[in-house]
């Protein structure tokens, strides 16, 4: 099967390149000049800061499989260009415990609307920042490259502030506690 790149993926929509493994992700902006922010969500199991990303999705071109995974991650909608304006690479940890080397295709999504619910709300915090702010919490310097380069920022080494850290389990575990229990306190008895 040949997918909208042409490039070939199997059944399961995972398409390989060169013997690595192929994800689309949506790089999350609203804003213009000076208040230009990137959205990142932390990882599900790591917790680290990254785009919402996924494996190609069988009858979706490679950006809208990048918007729905933000729809689900994130709780996005917005215009997603069809040209992805870079890529980058990590290692992906599966679930056999070995580790993968995945190329990862970015489109950038121009959020127009953030659902109240979502697929994956209460598993992922999201964060809006600052280009330099994103750029400097993700891990992948490929990654790190591409907001800079979309944002059109540098990162002057001197200048570097130090990386947001990433949300521990026990301050996910309190955001969702502290959700519940305002959810639950603004209700009016019956």
């Amino acid at each position: 099967m040949t997918d909208t790149t042409g490039k070939r993926s199997n059944s399961q929509g995972k398409a390989k390149t060169g013997g690595k493994r192929r994800q689309v992700a949506a790089l999350p902006w609203r804003g213009l000049g000076d208040d230009l922010r990137i959205l990142l969500v932390s990882s599900r199991e790591t917790r680290r800061w990254v785009i919402p990303k996924g494996w190609p999705m069988k009858g979706k071109t490679d950006h809208q499989a990048a918007a729905q995974e933000a729809y689900e991650e994130a709780g996005l909608d917005g215009v997603i260009l069809e040209g992805a304006v870079g890529e980058y690479e990590y290692l992906k940890r599966m679930r056999s415990g070995a580790a993968r080397l995945v190329k990862v295709d970015v489109f950038p999504l121009q959020v127009t609307g953030e659902h109240q619910t979502w697929p994956e709300k209460g598993q992922r915090v999201l964060q809006w920042m600052s280009p330099v702010e994103a750029a400097l919490a993700v891990q992948e310097p490929q990654l790190r490259l591409l907001i800079t380069r979309f944002a059109g920022v540098e990162l002057p080494q001197d200048e570097r502030p130090d990386p947001l850290p990433a949300p521990t389990p026990v301050r996910v575990a309190l955001q969702r506690l502290r959700r519940r229990v305002t959810a639950l306190w603004g209700r009016t008895p019956h």
